[in-house]
């Protein structure tokens, strides 16, 4: 049985998670930004991703930067296929099959 202070909790967690996202678009929606303003915001999904990637990318062991080779290994043919193909589809269904594949064939041999 759930108590009315744990609903309230749980309503207001998600009305804090919920409006920091929706309401920037509720403001921007009515204005037109300028094609400066425009052209930064377009950098930011490859900087996000980038930065997701590359930190998973890399590992520190606490001396020095180590590359994790197994997924250097599935990150090559994936980045390749996003750069021929500009398709986020594709790319990522490239980076699903070269990660198995990897896989597979660390742990067989």
């Amino acid at each position: 049985m759930m108590s009315a202070t744990m609903f309230l909790l749980i309503v207001a967690c998600a009305l804090v998670t919920w409006l920091p996202r929706i309401l920037p678009f509720v403001f921007v929606r009515s204005i037109t930004l300028p094609t400066v303003v425009m052209r930064w915001l377009s950098y930011i999904p490859i900087c996000i991703l980038s930065a997701l990637v590359l930190s998973n990318l890399f590992h520190n062991n606490g001396r020095f930067v180590t590359l994790h080779w197994d997924l250097f290994f599935a990150f090559i043919p994936t980045v390749i296929v996003a750069l021929w193909t500009k398709s986020l589809s594709i790319t990522v269904m490239v980076g699903i099959i070269a990660m198995a594949c990897v896989r597979y064939f660390a742990t067989a041999f």
